[in-house]
């Protein structure tokens, strides 16, 4: 016979086993959750003690127990009711609910909340390297050592100098060779300075040595002065003084006279300056303003008891005796407007030299100079001196022969680099408005006796 399935209706007294809410007799769902009374056991239904006996004869087992994540016993907020504004309702933080962990216990605040993210994350620069750990002094390399002949800095001390003249570490201008000079070969020396108007030096000079034919010593000094207003002025006063002293080197030791080697070194310098202006056609284009490069020059042999001197502008030789016993003498005669003056009988020395025309020369060495005339002359002085050979740098400040006595130093004959020193100095002293060569020669009297200077 066919089984009907038999539904069960709620009875009176008893609570839906969905929601606990009362059940009236009859219900066959619930009113308010609308569990389907039905499918539950009349005896579950009831709450009665009905127990259900397992087909396998083993006992019935209790229903497990709610766990606190089940619905029915969360304690879950309420939500707050939507106002008549259309703001959204706020949302639920992760702190309003409790939490378990694993292992069933309560999660603290700080755990149920993420950490915070930043609200930029720094990025290095583009093509930004980190900076470097400083080195550890002890695995630190030294410094290599710069190539033997390099140049270092006259202000740090450590940095390069390259060709042109500045250093490559902190790019100070490094002084020129030619700003100072200094050289002294035993029996002649000589100094050059820039001065402290000028910004660079004009002045040249040459110093040597030679043996007559006889074996006796001849010594030279070349001292030439750079025309300003002419082009290159250092250019021609460094090839005049070179060009003359080859000349001498060439004709003393061959018994060439010494006043004739003179004057053929006088020509041989106005040659070199000369080849200055051949200057090529593209040069004479971007310049054409230019004239030809122009210098004066003074020099003197002290050669077997004679006394030489010769020159050409208004660079000058004096004679200063070791005893100052004697008169000091200039030994040389200027090329400029204040000498013509002079010579001419138009005035007096002091009204010529005080003219704003007084140091116009009217000789030099150059292309554009006019006739050449090499100026020389011998003598044989009586007693031991020095031969003070100057450009106007020094004698501008010891005009007078009585100045020019007072600012040599008395031990110039055994000392003669220290005395070329001391006359840069005073010049120096004085304003230094110029360029100052000076060459001291020291001239001993030979045991056969001399003539008067």
């Amino acid at each position: 016979m066919s089984q009907m399935h038999q539904q069960t209706a709620g009875a009176a007294g008893s609570t839906c086993p969905g929601c606990e809410e009362p059940l009236e007799a009859g219900d066959l769902f619930c009113g308010a959750c609308g569990y389907d009374l039905s499918a539950q056991p009349v005896g579950a239904a009831d709450g009665g003690d009905h127990p259900t006996i397992a087909i396998n004869g083993a006992a019935p087992q209790a229903p497990p127990a709610p766990r606190a994540s089940d619905a029915s016993s969360a304690d879950w907020p309420v939500a707050p009711d939507v106002d008549s504004s259309d703001m959204p309702v706020p949302a639920h933080l992760p702190t309003d609910l409790p939490g378990t962990d694993s292992a069933g216990g309560e999660l603290s605040v700080d755990a149920q909340v993420a950490p915070a993210e930043p609200d930029e994350y720094p990025l290095p620069a583009p093509g930004a390297r980190p900076e470097p750990e400083p080195a550890d002094p002890r695995t630190a390399l030294p410094e290599p050592t710069p190539p033997a002949g390099t140049k270092l800095c006259v202000a740090c001390r450590s940095g390069r100098v390259d060709p042109d003249g500045y250093c490559e570490n902190c790019g100070h201008a490094q002084p020129r060779e030619r700003d100072h000079m200094e050289q002294e070969l035993g029996a002649v020396a000589a100094v050059s300075d820039r001065g402290l108007r000028h910004h660079r030096n004009e002045d040249a000079f040459a110093i040597s040595s030679a043996a007559l034919p006889d074996g006796s010593p001849a010594v030279v000094a070349i001292v030439c002065d750079g025309v300003s207003s002419a082009t290159r002025p250092d250019e021609a006063s460094l090839a005049a003084s070179r060009a003359a002293n080859e000349s001498l080197l060439d004709a003393l030791p061959r018994g060439t006279h010494p006043q004739q080697a003179m004057h053929d070194a006088i020509l041989s310098a106005s040659e070199a300056v000369n080849a200055l202006a051949a200057e090529p056609t593209q040069a004479r284009e971007h310049a054409p303003h230019q004239n030809a490069p122009a210098c004066t020059l003074v020099g003197s042999i002290v050669a077997g008891g004679l006394l030489v001197v010769g020159w050409v502008g208004d660079s000058r030789a004096y004679w200063v005796p070791d005893d100052r016993s004697g008169p000091t003498v200039r030994l040389t005669e200027d090329d400029s407007w204040a000498a013509q003056m002079v010579a001419a009988g138009l005035m007096n020395e002091a009204e010529a030299y005080a003219d704003e025309r007084a140091h116009a020369i009217t000789g030099w060495l150059g292309a554009d100079a006019y006739e050449l005339e090499p100026h020389t002359a011998s003598f044989k002085p009586d007693r031991a001196g020095v031969v003070v050979v100057c450009t106007d740098g020094l004698w501008n400040y010891a005009e007078g022969v009585e100045e020019m006595a007072r600012a040599v130093p008395a031990d110039s004959a055994e000392r003669p680099l220290h005395s070329a020193q001391v006359l840069v100095g005073h010049a120096l002293d004085g304003g230094g408005h110029d360029n100052v060569t000076v060459a001291i020669l020291p001239f001993r009297v030979m045991p056969q006796g001399a003539g008067s200077a």
